[in-house]
């Protein structure tokens, strides 16, 4: 999966920016503010979800511009967009090949990873970054996931509001909408342990060298099993209620990962080996999709010589240069991307 060009038209701070990409590496540098990230950000807007960082979509618009934008990446012969219009700033519009598409088709066409600054955090805060780490890497490998878990959390938002309701609801509404959160929670889990296994075997295989070795583990989120998570979910219906919200599946998962080398947890490590196990979850499950999809996904780096040390940052460019696929990557300056500056497609932006 390669893009080999990139448009972008009034997103963040960019009224027209338009880049040449080729297979490998492809390197954004300038000073800070000048929106290497927004490039990412754009790039990231390609795939279910909402983008890198979790923005609402007005907010992506250029303050200046009319209050739309849009987002162009040719692959091949296929050509993906995404965008808002001025008159529905908050509903992300998506064409593939020109054909108006849904965000979770987006999922068989484009797979993306990406790592942040921000990321470096997501040992040490709450599950819920966890759980959509875990699913951007499931999307990328398994493409029905994203459409899948779209249709679990529309049903359990429907039961919310029956958990909420001032009047009792008829219990076969409850039937109805727990059928289908049992059926497409269990293949939501289901999906996840499978990745984390493929992750896991791909993980062990690897020596305990510059990059932290992660052991990889599922916590709660229910039965894979359909008939198995639906008798929970009906069961906890009366705590749900006085909760007023779903208590059991999928939404309630977390990603445990530990330090194979210290068999410590990995929010006990330090910030430099939670990056190091990020990167080599990152790079597993690249291979991991490349496996199963025939094509390697395209990895967005975003700051990716932070934290790291030369020794770690030469292991990492020589690990990925032997991989192939594309990779983006950021920096305030070239120097610390000087053994793959020579074969990158570099852009420096004012």
């Amino acid at each position: 999966m390669t893009i080999s060009r990139l448009t972008l038209t009034d997103f963040r701070n960019h009224a027209q920016l338009d880049i040449a990409a080729a297979p490998g590496f492809v390197l954004l540098t300038g000073p800070n503010g000048a929106g290497k990230t927004n490039v990412l950000e754009a790039i990231s807007m390609l795939s279910p979800g909402r983008g890198l960082r979790r923005a609402a979509l007005p907010i992506m618009a250029r303050e200046q511009g009319p209050g739309g934008f849009t987002v162009f990446a040719q692959l091949g012969d296929t050509a993906l967009g995404v965008g808002t219009d001025p008159a529905a700033p908050d509903r992300k519009r998506v064409r593939i090949n020109e054909a108006t598409a849904t965000a979770s088709a987006l999922a068989e066409w484009l797979s993306l990873m990406w790592l942040t600054p921000a990321m470096d955090r997501l040992f040490t805060e709450g599950a819920s970054a966890r759980r959509r780490f875990l699913d951007r890497l499931t999307y990328a490998s398994q493409p029905d996931h994203a459409r899948t878990s779209a249709r679990y959390e529309r049903s359990m938002r429907e039961r919310n509001r029956l958990l909420t309701a001032d009047e009792p609801a008829d219990p076969r509404w409850y039937d109805a909408l727990e059928r289908q959160m049992a059926d497409h929670g269990a293949a939501i889990s289901l999906a996840r342990q499978t990745l984390i296994g493929q992750l896991s075997e791909r993980l062990e295989q690897e020596h305990d060298g510059p990059f932290a070795r992660p052991l990889l583990a599922l916590k709660g989120g229910g039965s894979a099993t359909p008939d198995a998570l639906l008798d929970a979910i009906r069961a906890s219906r009366h705590m749900d209620r006085a909760a007023g919200r779903t208590l059991i599946g999928p939404h309630r998962a977390d990603l445990l990962v530990r330090h194979a080398a210290k068999d410590i947890g990995a929010e006990f490590s330090s910030t430099g080996e939670q990056k190091a196990m990020l990167l080599a979850i990152v790079l597993a499950h690249a291979d991991a999709v490349t496996e199963a999809r025939g094509a390697r996904p395209i990895l967005l780096l975003d700051e990716v010589a932070a934290h790291l040390d030369p020794v770690r940052r030469e292991a990492l460019f020589a690990r990925l240069d032997s991989r192939g696929g594309q990779v983006w990557m950021t920096g305030t300056e070239p120097a610390p991307f000087h053994p793959v500056l020579d074969r990158a497609v570099h852009v420096r932006l004012p």
